[in-house]
């Protein structure tokens, strides 16, 4: 990012910390894909927070962006287990931030395990969550009995242009690994599982290269959306798995499970949006399959009679290539900073919530006074 460039970033995120910053400053534990545009983020949520570390997804790290973060606040390893388990949840907490009156920014449902633990037990006060993801949104929304307030912005308007980009930056990279060994998408009968934003999205995209696509989703009005737009929908996995060439993994859950993979058609490529654990049951492959490199970013698991590649070790595709998709993604970190002040007032019941369609209505406003250029 040149400087001119981050010097308008940097204005933006202090109008819109002018515009919707916290009632009261909260203290605040961040988890983000620390890509290279993020450390103004973290300094915008660092202006309206005291924020007291930064966890990086760990498949989702720009070392520049790392080094620059860490020279404003700690940045914490980050895995399922640290808030896994009330123990470990409370324990790493505590340690940072006894006392003190949280709000945790998420992007997953990393918390969700531990959230009545900590809004229980926690020495301070958890004022809510933001969570950023579908896949975290479900989490949170699963939960039988929410013990604190969680505003999401998965589902928000402003998110949309973000999952429509990311479905391009997953498209272009799958194309890019496959065109690294010699292969290309076209000629490939493409399988998207989940036809979400970021599914559909993919699924256009594919069909616009000349890529014919069939849908699978396990959400009837889903399927019938996907037959309206023209494309193929199939009625079970296995049969869609026997016929793609290329499956695009976009539920935000599990896609394919351990017997899933043996249904696989012969040297079918297998791609996701997310992270392994969320979307695969790798675990669950049945230990006949051998792995080995098959090009760069690209494993073959074979047995007798059966092989199929997977790109990226399934997880997220697009990050491999920086999983840019513009200053858009300013509008969704606007509406967190937003969640943040929602959370920061301590007037919200527990449960789920969004941000005030006046507030988006302001963030877009400021936004395209900086960017829409």
């Amino acid at each position: 990012m040149e400087s001119f460039e981050r010097a308008r970033l940097d204005a933006y995120f202090g109008k819109i910390g002018a515009q919707l910053a916290p009632a009261a400053r909260p203290t605040c534990f961040m988890v983000t894909h620390l890509l290279s545009e993020r450390p103004s983020f973290v300094q915008a949520v660092a202006s309206v927070s005291r924020l007291r570390a930064v966890l990086p997804k760990p498949k989702s790290i720009d070392s520049a962006a790392r080094r620059e973060v860490e020279r404003l606040v700690p940045c914490d390893s980050l895995s399922r287990e640290l808030f896994g388990t009330p123990e470990a949840a409370l324990d790493y907490l505590e340690a940072r931030a006894a006392g003190e009156s949280l709000v945790l920014l998420d992007v997953g449902g990393y918390f969700a395990p531990s959230l009545a633990a900590l809004c229980e037990r926690f020495s301070g006060s958890v004022l809510g969550v933001v969570e950023d993801t579908e896949n975290g949104h479900r989490r949170y929304a699963g939960l039988a009995d929410l013990a604190c307030p969680v505003v999401s912005v998965a589902r928000s308007p402003l998110k949309d242009p973000e999952d429509f980009l990311v479905g391009q930056s997953v498209v272009f990279s799958t194309e890019a690994l496959l065109r690294g060994r010699g292969d290309i998408p076209s000629g490939r009968p493409a399988l998207v599982v989940g036809f979400g934003k970021l599914g559909s999205s993919i699924a256009r995209l594919l069909h616009a290269k000349g890529v014919h696509v069939t849908v699978f989703d396990i959400d009837p009005v889903r399927r019938a959306q996907a037959l309206s737009q023209g494309f193929a929908v199939a009625r079970d996995r296995e049969t869609a798995l026997a016929g793609a060439g290329l499956v695009l993994c976009a539920t935000g859950a599990l896609s394919l499970r351990g017997e899933d993979f043996p249904h696989l058609r012969n040297g079918a490529y297998v791609a996701t949006v997310t992270s392994s654990e969320d979307e695969l049951d790798l675990d669950g492959l049945p230990n006949v399959y051998s792995r080995a490199d098959a090009g760069e970013h690209i494993t073959r698991y074979q047995t007798t009679g059966h092989y199929f590649y997977l790109l990226n070790e399934g997880n997220a595709v697009n990050f491999l290539h920086g999983a840019s998709v513009g200053p858009f993604i300013y509008l969704v970190q606007a509406e967190i900073v937003a969640g943040m002040h929602m959370l920061s007032r301590g007037d919200l019941a527990p449960g789920m919530h969004e941000v005030s369609a006046t507030d988006r209505a302001a963030i877009a406003a400021t936004w395209l006074n900086y960017f829409d250029r």
